[in-house]
């Protein structure tokens, strides 16, 4: 039996949920159940700790690049002064300009204001180019009805399309086998091509799990989550260690 995902889930979960998110959700067991997502339970779970990560919560749809100067350096070290070369003045609040800059030539962004189109949507913020034209590709693959996402960049946070390329990315990447070994590390990788906010999606996944996984939730451990760890020895208190001593001395006498 399908495992659902309710309102109800997601409104516990992430109370500033955007409209369009919840309205794909409203309608999207049947894109969960293709793509065998809802299959089980801690798919569910580890499927939606990733998509709570990366969207703050289901409260962003696109990512937002309204820095302040003294921030610039902070998120992008080696580009900005002091370490850097440009001065943070210069982008500070700028987002087109900051898009271009930081995402511009590379991830398939080779048009002038390709980085700032292309920055982060959806569910899963999709980000760069390439990865839009193979979201196109790999969610046509299930529905030819689907838009060309690089000409319509916007559907990707849309309620009609945001949540099956989530879906196609997530079974695309191989993380239906990685959450059923219970490996939040692998499926980070997946998703994100590295470890970047590890503890805080170790963090949703014991809330996910917490709603779909009740019965384990206390458990959750870091990588693979969900490996129980044997609880630690316990060393006695002094008192405790006194009075075991005299016991010992009184039973030898």
């Amino acid at each position: 039996m399908a495992v659902s995902v309710s309102l109800d889930q997601i409104q516990h979960l992430a109370p500033n949920v955007r409209s369009s998110y919840r309205e794909a959700f409203q309608n999207g067991h049947s894109v969960l159940d293709q793509c065998g997502i809802s299959e089980t339970a801690l798919r569910v779970a580890h499927f939606m700790a990733q998509v709570l990560h990366e969207s703050v919560g289901l409260a962003i749809q696109i990512e937002s690049l309204n820095y302040s100067a003294e921030r610039l350096p902070q998120v992008w070290r080696t580009r900005f002064k002091p370490v850097g070369p440009l001065d943070p003045a210069d982008f500070a609040h700028n987002q087109q300009k900051l898009g271009n800059e930081v995402y511009g030539g590379r991830m398939g962004n080779t048009g002038p204001n390709d980085g700032f189109t292309y920055r982060g949507r959806g569910l899963l913020q999709l980000t760069g180019k390439d990865s839009y034209q193979e979201a196109t590709t790999i969610v046509r693959a299930q529905n030819p009805a689907a838009p060309d996402f690089v000409a319509l960049p916007d559907a990707v946070f849309g309620g009609q399309w945001c949540l099956a390329i989530a879906a196609a990315e997530w079974t695309a990447k191989g993380c239906n086998a990685f959450a059923d070994q219970d490996d939040i590390r692998s499926v980070t990788r997946a998703i994100n091509g590295g470890l970047i906010g590890l503890s805080e999606r170790t963090e949703w996944l014991r809330l996910t799990k917490a709603v779909w996984l009740p019965a384990v939730a206390p458990r959750t451990v870091a990588g693979p989550v969900g490996a129980s760890r044997p609880a630690p020895k316990r060393r006695p208190t002094r008192k405790a260690r006194t009075t075991r001593k005299a016991q010992k001395r009184k039973a030898r006498r």
